[in-house]
């Protein structure tokens, strides 16, 4: 452990205190939608977990792991509901709007499980 160095502002004495360095991480790993909506709600609603986390030197990994995480779950559900509901290339072909729509409606439920389960828990 390193000696604590001081600067002196006016009275006082303040501690020279530095945060730990982050691995570098690809950038758009990190800066994805589900990074931002987890890094918006740590520092909203879950202030000490985002402070650890950050003084930790380990935010950017947490929010790599969230963004990794899902990515790869939105697709996985996006996949299977399709599969479950029928929304394969013969309906495609078939009947575009519809296709259109069941897969929307997909999409939007699997990114309500993925922000429930994994952004705002």
């Amino acid at each position: 452990m390193e000696a604590l160095t001081y600067r002196a502002e006016g009275d006082y004495q303040i501690p020279n205190l530095t945060l730990p360095e982050e691995p570098t991480i690809a950038a758009g790993l990190v800066c994805g939608k589900y990074a931002l909506l987890r890094k918006k709600h740590l520092k909203q609603h879950e202030r000490v977990l985002f402070v650890n986390l950050l003084t930790a030197g380990k935010l950017n990994e947490h929010l790599m792991e969230v963004e990794q995480t899902a990515n790869e779950r939105m697709e996985l559900l996006t996949v299977q509901m399709a599969a479950t509901q029928g929304g394969t290339e013969q309906m495609k072909a078939n009947d575009q709007m519809l296709w259109v729509g069941l897969m929307n409606n997909i999409r939007q439920s699997a990114e309500e499980t993925i922000l429930s389960e994994l952004i705002y828990n």
